[in-house]
């Protein structure tokens, strides 16, 4: 307490620490517009307004910053496929409201009933199906399928440059640079597309120094809400591990204080305000945990900072502009390692539950998670079908259900 106290009594520091908390979280936040075609922009806003709502939620008490949620891509990208991304904004708007109704249910009746219903066998398959699904999307961006300027020959050159440097830098950069590696590898990307001369500028030049977000307003539609609402069950889960992660940095318990109600409710609530706006899905930034980890910058008062910086950063239009002019390979390269990282976390959750992945019941639900997640599954169809990550979690919910529990010693 101490610590923090002195901290916040040098606002030069406080600015200065601030800003680099956003820097940490700035290659993944605008990671998230940038594959799923909304505006990044928007999501430097959101992300900034988002945070801002948690720390009013919670009162200012654990330092998290909140940005766009890396679960929600492909079931966005679907979405606005389908629908549209006024109606994809209402159907992530629900999917806010998802996190409200178990924050509250939390605060009534605790977390056992949540693990019951979504104990590892579930979470686990349902999260790798979240990042198996977009693999081909990568591989496609990285091969240079989704650009009309660029061949594949040098788009494998700067997709495999990017994520080369992604991953040297994640396995064997030190301090600061291990934080980054994403934007170290698309800043190496973005410079051989200079050379190249790949890199298209007109966007930048016809934008605007500053001007206003391209805001989106949600619309109401059964068929997105139902898409989209599923997919909040993941990172609602992964949410109680974001707060374990920072609590065990800080040495406090945030699920007895402020309390798990409040920090869902607050995650919930900055996930709604992001789709009121037009922008991607709001979560706790893992980077940024590392971040405080490394710094032992413990005071909430750094990432209020670090949203205010952002919010004002939303109206340069020539940054996003600027962001937009990154190559699609060179996102596709960081994408295959992303993506597969996304996959492992869900593996990971399976492995360290210790059930047996043999034991029939647990094979029945892990094994049809996947294949209709990934497989492309789908039933009913027009505005009902469901498909993906929703119809997988479905699936794995209903299974974990109604098949009985094998005893012990069986």
């Amino acid at each position: 307490m101490r610590e923090a106290a002195s901290q916040a009594e040098s606002w030069p520091k406080v600015i200065l620490t601030g800003a680099q908390m956003l820097f940490v979280a700035f290659g993944a936040l605008v990671l998230v517009p940038l594959l799923t075609g909304l505006d990044p922009s928007v999501a430097l806003f959101t992300a900034g307004v988002g945070t801002l709502v948690f720390h009013g939620v919670t009162k200012q008490s654990v330092p998290v910053f909140l940005a766009s949620s890396f679960a929600f891509i492909a079931p966005i990208q679907g979405s606005v496929a389908s629908f549209g991304v006024s109606a994809t904004m209402g159907g992530l708007m629900a999917a806010g409201l998802v996190y409200v109704a178990i924050s509250q249910a939390v605060r009534l009746k605790g977390t056992a009933w949540l693990h019951r219903l979504l104990p590892a066998v579930v979470v686990g398959p349902v999260i790798m199906v979240i990042g198996l699904a977009l693999a081909p999307v990568a591989v496609s961006m990285a091969t240079g399928e989704t650009s009309d300027n660029i061949g594949y020959g040098a788009a494998i050159f700067l997709s495999m440059t990017s994520l080369l440097v992604t991953l040297v830098l994640a396995v064997f950069g030190r301090g600061l640079l291990r934080l980054v590696p994403i934007i170290g590898g698309i800043v190496t990307g973005y410079c051989l597309a200079l050379v190249m001369g790949v890199v298209d500028f007109t966007p930048v030049h016809e934008a605007a120094w500053l001007s206003i977000p391209s805001f989106t307003a949600p619309s109401f539609h059964w068929a997105a809400i139902l898409f989209m609402i599923p997919v909040a069950i993941a990172p609602a889960v992964e949410h109680i591990g974001d707060m374990v992660a920072i609590g065990s940095v800080t040495r406090k318990n945030y699920l007895e204080k402020p309390g798990l109600h409040r920090t869902l409710l607050g995650d919930g609530l900055a996930t709604s305000v992001a789709a009121l706006f037009g922008g991607p899905p709001n979560t706790t930034y893992s980077e940024v945990t590392g971040a405080v980890t490394l710094t032992r910058a413990f005071n909430p008062k750094y990432m209020i900072v670090a949203a205010i910086i952002a919010i004002v950063l939303a109206f340069v239009s020539k940054l996003g502009a600027l962001l937009q002019t990154i190559p699609g390979p060179v996102m596709g390269g960081i994408m295959t390692l992303l993506f597969g990282s996304i996959a492992v976390v869900g593996m990971n959750t399976l492995v360290r539950a210790g059930q047996s992945l043999t034991a029939a019941r647990n094979l029945v639900v892990v094994s049809l998670i996947l294949v209709f997640g990934i497989g492309g599954m789908q039933f009913g169809g027009g505005q009902f079908t469901l498909q993906g990550v929703s119809l997988a979690a479905l699936v794995g919910i209903v299974l974990n259900w109604l098949l009985p529990r094998e005893q012990e010693g069986e």
